[in-house]
């Protein structure tokens, strides 16, 4: 997880494939020793890939198993612990996170960024009982005395994928239905995709859309592109030939692509780089932006795409000009990357721009160069 000051945080694993335990967090580049995390090793093996998060409070939400806590950026001590995640009826002790592996995305912030920024869990499976789960759980971490909300899926998912979408709805897909993660341990692919819309009343969030015939089983991944679809790649399931190791790739196109509208178009015109509340200009083609997105670069494995984030900055329009207001601080919004979508009152998104918010404060593009590998951004 990139934190506030740009640095990566790094938390758990394991000594090699199914190794001894590795229940600590350090910091990159490295500022000091690792650091023994108690609620690591007690949830041992059922915590890996936990899901990550810098809250607007500050502080850093972590998830793992069927826990969730949130821990001070500076001294990684607990400063609350959050209550147990709901399983299901039939399934109390289940778990999200790696080898049960659901998916977990942070909902749309909005400017002027007030309201609590909420975490968003999908998918899971039953502890030994390999059977998935068919619900999503939700929480405002910053919120106090905050407790999950429940809502169902239309089908049960475990080693599935969520990608944020440019209009603020999110796509759910690939996983199956019955299994944990790992080399020949599912089966019952899930071939339907959902449309998760964030802006609908609790409960009435979730949209069928197509299907495919391919099985996304272990190691399938989905990301957005710059065009606004999805990519969807992978699926490695090594069990004894009933899905195959799978090289195609398919693309699939949201609602906004179908929709018949001309896509706007816009450029920038101050640069790429921003400080925090500092102004974006761009110059656009068309009837002027009815929303603007940002959504932070992600890298995306098990579940877990870390870096993804979804705002909705502040703007206004005069002409075919636009200033939009970045967000206000690091908390709000980590130093990353991000992808720029102009909107029209349809919800069709342009091509994205990239952009950089916030710098390189930890100086990740200057660490010198290793063995058998090159620094990042070289």
């Amino acid at each position: 997880m990139a934190m506030t000051n740009g640095s990566i945080l790094v938390v758990g694993g394991e000594d090699g494939s199914n190794g001894k335990a590795v229940p600590s967090l350090e910091i990159l580049p490295a500022t000091g020793p690792a650091i023994f995390c108690e609620w690591l090793a007690e949830s041992d093996p059922y915590n890996l890939y936990p899901f990550l998060a810098v809250l607007p409070s500050g502080g850093i939400f972590v998830e793992y198993w069927n826990q969730a806590r949130i821990l001070d950026p500076l001294t990684f001590e607990t400063i609350r612990s959050l209550p147990q995640l709901p399983g299901s009826v039939a399934l109390a002790s289940s778990g999200r996170t790696y080898p049960f592996e659901g998916t977990s995305v942070l909902l749309p912030q909005y400017a002027p960024y007030n309201d609590p920024l909420i975490v968003l869990i999908c998918g899971g499976s039953g502890d030994n009982t390999m059977i998935a789960l068919d619900n999503c759980v939700s929480i405002a971490p910053d919120v106090p005395n905050a407790t999950w909300a429940l809502e169902r899926m239309p089908s049960k998912r475990v080693m599935s994928c969520m990608v944020a979408l440019p209009d603020g709805t999110f796509l759910i897909l690939n996983g199956a239905q019955q299994g944990n993660a790992g080399f020949g341990l599912a089966t019952d692919p899930n071939l339907n995709a959902i449309l998760y819309d964030p802006r609908k009343e609790l409960g009435a969030r979730m949209t069928l859309m197509a299907n495919t015939t391919i099985a996304r089983l272990y190691h399938s991944e989905a990301v957005l592109m710059d065009d606004g679809r999805v990519l969807v790649t992978g699926s490695d399931p090594q069990d004894n030939g009933i899905h195959p190791e799978e090289m195609r790739v398919e693309v699939f196109n949201p609602p906004y692509i179908l929709n018949g509208g001309a896509r706007p178009s816009f450029t920038l015109t101050n640069g790429d780089s921003f400080d925090y509340d500092s102004t974006i200009s761009i110059s656009f083609t068309g009837a002027t932006p009815a929303s603007i997105s940002l959504l932070g670069a992600v890298a995306s494995t098990h579940g877990n795409s870390m870096g993804q984030r979804t705002f909705f900055p502040a703007f206004s329009c005069s002409g075919t000009t636009c200033s939009v207001t970045t967000p206000p601080n690091a908390n709000v919004a980590p130093p990353s990357w991000y992808q720029m979508f102009v909107l029209d009152v349809a919800g069709t998104p342009s091509w994205a721009k990239w952009v950089r918010i916030g710098g390189d404060p930890a100086g990740l593009g200057e660490w010198p160069e290793g063995e058998g590998w090159t620094r990042p951004g070289s």
